[in-house]
């Protein structure tokens, strides 16, 4: 098999029907650029709720009576509820807030940035409460079903779940993005399937010719598969200078102080290095897949 005939022939296919390979390689780009955008969001996600389960804690707030009457934690109920926390297995670390330090908590934290609303709070409004530091937070359970109902607790707080509410957030952008890079692949792959028949159609007299003379059927059908791989890799290096510009040129700029902040994880270089592979296999895979479909269900020359 000449190699010379097969790239010449590849070339002129695409030249000969230059409209409609171009559609295919800006829709196999779109759809492969929309399919990396959410793998990207799923390492975000991953390296995200890291940096959130590292900080995660689990607060014990305790009753009015224990938070008036006990600030320093001193008397029974308190004294006896920190040192089986400091005993309890995965506890890291118990710090207690009476009244005035969470006020304090919460000033810093919540209303740092809003000095007349921190004006308003007072010690009356927030419970003393433990701060509990996990070294697996899955391990909440045991926290809360020990220390759930004894007697001085008010309530139990897992930060965990806030955790998780910003995650089914981000889990929704990557299912948005893999939606309709679903529907972009399925015009891609009709594009593809429209591209190798009429190219098949067109030269369907020297495939005639050719196959008289003795050539194989995967000689004269090899180089419309080339075709379709062809558009669909121009489509990839596409679809991935895409995300390089779109993450250099528009992410960091957006997202640059919540990443000064560490509250999301920062898509780096690399990450969108990591599923560059990714995409190219998928693109080339779904031309030849589609391609060799066709010519075997329409194309009988």
């Amino acid at each position: 098999m000449r190699a010379s005939f097969i790239f010449s022939e590849v070339l002129t296919g695409l030249r000969r029907n230059i409209t409609m390979t171009i559609a295919m390689i800006l829709t196999t780009a779109i759809s492969l650029g929309l399919f990396g955008g959410g793998l990207l969001v799923v390492q975000m996600a991953g390296k995200t709720q890291q940096i959130f389960l590292e900080r995660v804690e689990v607060q014990i707030f305790l009753t009015d009576d224990i938070s008036s009457a006990d600030p320093g934690c001193e008397q029974e109920i308190c004294s006896s509820l920190r040192k089986e926390l400091e005993q309890t297995p995965s506890v890291v670390a118990v710090q207690y807030l009476n009244r005035e330090d969470a006020v304090k908590d919460a000033t810093e934290r919540v209303f740092k940035d809003q000095p007349e609303l921190a004006a308003l709070v007072s010690p009356d409004s927030f419970p003393a409460s433990f701060k509990v530091k996990l070294s697996d937070p899955e391990r909440f359970g045991v926290i809360n079903d020990t220390f759930g109902s004894r007697p001085g607790v008010e309530s139990v707080l897992n930060q965990r779940e806030l955790v998780d509410r910003l995650f089914s957030v981000l889990g929704g952008v990557r299912n948005a993005a893999f939606a309709i890079a679903i529907v972009q692949a399925i015009a891609a792959i009709l594009l593809i399937a429209n591209m190798v028949q009429i190219a098949a159609f067109t030269r369907r007299t020297e495939v005639n010719i050719m196959r008289l003379v003795g050539a194989t059927r995967w000689y004269t059908q090899l180089p419309f598969l080339l075709e379709a791989v062809v558009a669909a890799l121009i489509g990839a290096v596409l679809a991935i200078a895409g995300l390089f510009t779109a993450k250099n040129v528009f992410i960091d700029g957006v997202l640059s102080d919540v990443y000064e902040a560490n509250i999301v994880a920062r898509i780096s270089n690399s990450d969108v290095l990591f599923v560059s592979p990714i995409l190219v296999l998928a693109g080339v895979g779904m031309a030849a897949v589609t391609a060799y479909v066709t010519l075997r269900l329409y194309v009988r020359e």
